[in-house]
Parts: structure tokens; sequence; C-alpha cells
């Protein structure tokens, strides 16, 4: 009940990202729909009905992110001390937002089943009823308990991954920098560890310091503590080039099967390789995108430069791994027309859906991301312009920070969609 007061009353930007959850869901549950028809429809190709159904993992893993990245900027589940005074803490918090990915994408399998069934001719109360009635197997008998358990895949998994991204971790206590001072205290021991420390100097201050243990100081003027550097960039790269590797060995596999959009190659090898290519890209998309803030801020920076890479180093985590998503994404669709002659492929109208469906998630997730890392920099931008911070300036490093992203990242898509088309072209 709770879900749904807040579904309800949410802000109207909230409901628009929620709104393409349901129709990513509702995308992924007619794949899922129609490769249960070509099953019916084809009951002697297994193999062919098998592969069809393997290549809706790609459609699914991209609503299940979306739907992760959309739970994740959902300002109802944030966890507020107000809320935790009523009951309503991280772990309730996170249950409530499980809810509602359950609510969307149901809703989304719901109408993708309507409009499987209304394109079937089981439904003849609305226009065009029955126009796929042969590519959907209408003269079969559809089995229900098969077709409810494929619409259940994607609340349950997206579900299942919103509750575990938004699970309850134990704070970090902020560890003080060595050398820092501690704050004088009113009420304090005439003769202790710390009267001993502020006497003995600076250097003495540092060698406590590095032994002291974590102090929860609530002081709101001080700063907090720098940011570590993203650490998944090793395994990124590392992911990718098993990704690569499993690709080159698909090239060279003597076993063809039809993939979607004409290609031939063994399924298995190259469905696998472009995932974890995509999870490569998605691991190292954070630490590159902290290196690129740290490569601005190189050699002298001026006022613009240093803006634009501390607010990039400050963001990577935010904004890289979307960025690394649509770089696999962008990728994959270069290879498909880099391996098409130059041309554009002539797909099938279930293939295109689900380029679409996964080109449209990548997107929406990076534009989401980048929304919320707007919202969340207000107030910095708000204190630049209360100094006197022209406007020029903070658009020139808005630009700076595009232009830095783009130049690292259009080559890598290149790079690895020349490394991904090079063996699937032999």
């Amino acid at each position: 009940m709770l879900a749904l007061r807040l579904t309800r009353v949410a802000h109207p930007a909230v409901q628009l990202r929620r709104l393409t959850v349901v129709a990513a869901s509702a995308g992924t549950g007619f794949l899922l729909l129609c490769s249960l028809a070509y099953a019916l429809g084809h009951p002697e190709e297994s193999g062919a009905a098998l592969l069809r159904l393997s290549w809706c993992v790609v459609p699914l893993t991209a609503t299940v992110y979306l739907t992760v990245v959309v739970a994740r900027t959902d300002p109802a589940t944030r966890p507020r001390a107000a809320l935790s005074a009523l009951g309503l803490g991280p772990g309730r918090l996170m249950a409530v937002s499980a809810a509602t990915t359950v609510l969307s994408c149901t809703a989304g399998s719901l109408l993708a089943l309507l409009l499987f069934l209304h394109l079937r001719g089981d439904l003849t109360w609305l226009p065009f009823d029955g126009a796929a009635s042969g590519f959907l197997a209408a003269g079969r008998r559809l089995p229900v308990p098969g077709a409810l358990t494929l619409l259940a895949v994607v609340p349950v998994l997206a579900s299942a991954a919103v509750a575990w991204s938004l699970r309850p971790r134990e704070p970090r206590p902020a560890v003080r920098a060595a050398g820092t001072a501690s704050p004088v205290r009113d009420e304090a021991p005439a003769a202790g560890p710390e009267d001993a420390t502020v006497e003995a100097g600076p250097g003495a201050a540092a060698e406590a310091g590095c032994e002291a243990a974590p102090v929860d100081d609530a002081d709101p003027h001080r700063p907090l503590p720098p940011r570590r550097p993203p650490a998944g960039l090793p395994w990124g790269v590392a992911v990718l080039a098993v990704g690569l590797t499993v690709e080159a060995y698909a090239g060279r596999s003597a076993s063809r099967t039809a993939l979607p959009g004409g290609l031939a190659a063994d399924s298995a090898p190259v469905l696998a390789g472009w995932l974890l290519t995509a999870l490569g890209l998605a691991l190292a998309g954070p630490g590159l995108t902290h290196l690129c803030g740290r490569v601005l801020q190189a050699v002298r920076p001026g006022a613009v430069r240093l803006l634009a890479g501390r607010v990039l180093m400050e963001e990577a985590g935010r904004i890289g791994r979307p960025l690394g998503v649509v770089c696999a994404v962008a990728s994959g669709a270069y290879a498909a027309v880099a391996l098409s002659g130059g041309s554009a492929p002539s797909l099938g109208p279930l293939t295109a859906l689900g380029g679409l469906l996964v080109a449209g998630c990548a997107v929406a997730a990076l534009l989401t991301a980048a929304v919320e890392a707007r919202q969340s920099r207000s107030a910095t931008i708000a204190a630049l312009r209360r100094l006197g911070a022209p406007a020029t300036t903070l658009r020139s490093a808005a630009a700076l920070r595009a232009g830095a992203l783009l130049a690292l990242f259009v080559p890598l898509t290149l790079a690895v969609a020349g490394l991904a088309a090079l063996p699937l072209a032999r």
C-alpha cells in the first residue's frame, strides 16, 4: 500500500522514469512471448527456438540494469532521519523500492501479454487484431503456465537486483586525515593523551593521527575526506579482454548458426563474448571517467579545467558505468554495421525491437544518471554563483567535460567494435 501511495504522488519526472521501466519491461516480455510462439509453431526446430530464447538475455539484462538505475535515483527511497524515526529505515525503504519495481515491471508484462494476445487474434475488440497471427502461432493453444513463467522473469529478476543494489550497508566511519588537529573541547581531562599530543607539536599529532581510531565528527563545516578512485578499471580491462577472446574463438569455430540480423557464427560464444565485453566496459567506465578528470587537471590547470576535472572525478562512480554501457551498445551496433558491408543490416521486426530496446535502456540509464548528477551538484553551482562565478565559466566547464568524455569514449568504442567484428568477418 505504501508503494502504491508513493507511486501515485511522485514527481512527474519520477513518473516518467517509471514509465520507461514499464515500456522496457513490456518490450522484453513481448520478446519472450514471441520466442514461446516460435517454439509452438516450429516444434521440430527446438535448437532454433532455444537460440531465440537465449538472445532474449540481452534485452533482459538491459531492462534489469535500467530498473536498478531508476530505483537508485528515486527520491522516495532515500534514507532520511525523519523516516527512520517512523520505522522506515534503510531496510524498509529497500523493500518499498523493490515493491515499486515489481508493480512497474508487472504492469509492463501485462501490457506485453495484451499486445501479444491482440496480435495473435485472441482479442478481437481492438484494431489490427490478428495482424501477426501466422507469425505468432495463432493456430496453437498458448500454454498458460509457460507464458506466465516467462512474464514473471522480468519482475522477479528486476526486484531482486533492486533489493541487492539498495540493501542496507554498514556506514564506514570517516577517518580523520593525518596532521589535522582535533577540535578543542570544553570538557577534557587535565592530563591525558590528547593534551600530550597537542603539547608535543605537529609531528606527534601526525603520528597520533595515523594510529587514531575512526572519529565520528558531526561538524558540518569540516571538509569530507577525499574519495578513493574507482577500483574497477583493472577488472574491467580483464573482463573486456576475456570477452574479445571469446568472440575471436567464436569466429574460428566451424559450427555456424544464424544470428539476429543475418550474421553467422557460433551463437553461444558470440552471446557470451558480447555480454562479457559489455560487462568489462561497464566495470571500466568509472575508472576511465576518473582518469579523464585527473588528466584534465594536469599541467597547471586554470579555473575551468580544475572545475571540470574535479566534477568528473567526483561523479565518476555515478556516470561512468552508464557511459560504459552506452559504449558497449554503440560498439555492438557499429560492429553489426561493419559486418553488413557498411550499409544498414536487414533486420527483422523482433531483432529491430530488441536492438531498440537495448539502445533505449542504455541511453535512458545515461540520461537518468546525468540528471541525478546535475541535481547532486546543484548546491555547489548555487554556491559558485553566490561567490560571483560567471555563467560562462560553468558552461565552459560543462562543455569541457563533455568534450573530454567524447574524446576518450568515442575512440574506445570504435576500437572495441573493430576488434569484435574482426573475427566474425572471416
